[in-house]
């Protein structure tokens, strides 16, 4: 079989690899010429583990190739996959679908026999609708199928989350359209992969209740966190007695600065914009996203509380910058709030990322970008752990504080053992925990 990625980013391209991998010949189209020979010469524009040698392999295999001529690369193919961008829409945060609709009608203008058109980027509901409606108007001579596939892929464990799926949801409407997905998902039945066949709009809000599900118990442990803190409790002690209780489940309650990427700030927004308009608003996630957005400025007021109440003429070193390990993703990291408002409280900032700086760079003005994590600390007054990568869990600690002006840490992800911590001489503020019933701070 063989099928077309309408879009080269980081859905496209990784389920286009993986499918790929599973045998289906595959072909990458992008608009973006500069993409699309930067794929051609192995060069990966996304940092994610694994895909460089999943694409150099099957690219090598002849199952896998970029180009930028749709309707030559529809020749033959049995379904096509939209896997373009939905930002929020400047204004009114509603899911901009420009992309997606200039896709349908690029897709139906070139289209040469029945082709199933499978919505992979993440869709208000009726989307699909209008999809379908589009390719009618532009190709009334041509029979396709709209499908509605979307994407539950973890940034920095896609691959993974692509090939051991917890679920496949697949909205179809006729039984042509699901065999032809049935067939391509063929390699996970060996798994016992559950798939779950509903209709279009089924398959649409399915996504996004769960992104807003999961962005709701991120946030709920970062308000239970903050009151951990108040009445001396442990909230690693609260978030693994909730965690045990499998209705609950351990996942997403681990508190921090906050929920950011290219998933859940948008698609909570959103889902907020389709209850309005269905006149059925969701105030629940309404306030999931008033609270996140306050959470991230109230991680400054911390870091300066840590501080002595000032940071002004102050140097804070910062680890880790992108909004969460293994990516490079900056899309609404908590620290392009926490920097600008460390900055316009009078500090200058020294940061380290292992793969986020090259993009955190064109975001974030007057950073000095350090070569590791020592050097970032080197003089500074004051150290944030702003995102948990690997590398900075086994940090030399005593290095670490004896680079540093002053011994503040301020963990904001609670990679550190406080007791440790204390002992090694540190003013160390951590996120609701307590030290021998004492509030961690510094």
């Amino acid at each position: 079989m063989r099928v077309v990625m309408v879009g080269s980013g980081y859905v496209g391209l990784v389920s286009g690899a993986c499918f790929s991998e599973f045998g289906t010949e595959v072909v990458c189209v992008d608009k973006d010429e500069a993409k699309i020979r930067d794929l051609k010469a192995g060069r990966i524009p996304i940092y994610e583990p694994g895909l460089e040698t999943m694409v150099a392999h099957n690219v090598e295999a002849g199952r896998l190739s970029f180009g930028t001529d749709l309707p030559a690369a529809l020749q033959g193919a049995a379904a096509v996959f939209i896997a373009v961008g939905t930002p929020s829409r400047r204004g009114d945060g509603h899911a901009d679908l420009s992309y997606v609709y200039e896709a349908a009608q690029e897709i139906a203008q070139a289209m040469d026999g029945r082709t199933v058109v499978v919505t992979k980027s993440t869709v208000p509901v009726g989307t699909g609708r209008e999809v379908a409606r589009i390719i009618a108007k532009t190709r009334s001579d041509v029979e396709f199928d709209v499908v509605s596939n979307p994407e539950f892929l973890r940034e920095g464990s896609a691959i993974e989350d692509f090939m051991r799926p917890n679920r496949i949801v697949i909205g179809a409407e006729s039984e042509h359209a699901r065999d032809v997905v049935r067939t391509l998902y063929r390699p996970l039945f060996l798994i016992e992969t559950p798939i779950l066949f509903t209709n279009l709009e089924t398959a649409e809000l399915t996504k996004y209740a769960a992104n807003a599900f999961l962005a709701t118990k991120i946030t709920f442990i970062n308000e239970i966190a903050d009151l951990c803190e108040k009445v001396g409790a442990d909230v690693h002690g609260v978030a693994r007695g909730m965690g045990l209780d499998r209705r609950i489940g351990g996942k997403f309650l681990h508190p921090g600065p906050g929920y950011g990427g290219s998933c859940f700030p948008k698609d909570t927004l959103a889902l907020t914009r389709t209850g309005e308009q269905a006149g059925s608003p969701l105030r629940l996630v309404e306030t999931v996203v008033k609270v996140n957005d306050a959470r991230k400025q109230d991680m400054a007021k911390r870091v300066i509380a840590a501080c002595g109440g000032s940071v002004a003429g102050k140097t804070i070193a910062v680890l880790g910058v992108t909004f969460k390990p293994n990516t490079d993703d900056m899309r609404d990291a908590p620290s392009l709030v926490i920097v600008p408002a460390l900055q316009a409280a009078g500090a200058s900032l020294r940061a380290y990322d292992p793969a986020g700086m090259a993009e955190a760079g064109k975001l974030l003005a007057d950073v000095t970008w350090c070569e590791d994590a020592y050097s970032a600390t080197e003089g500074a007054d004051a150290l944030v752990l702003m995102t948990e990568w690997n590398e900075f869990r086994a940090l030399d600690l005593v290095r670490v504080r004896d680079a540093l002006k002053v011994p503040v840490l301020v963990d904001l992800r609670n990679v550190y053992d406080p007791l440790e911590m204390c002992d090694l001489g540190f003013r160390y503020s951590c996120v609701g925990r307590v030290v021998d019933g004492s509030r961690c701070e510094p």
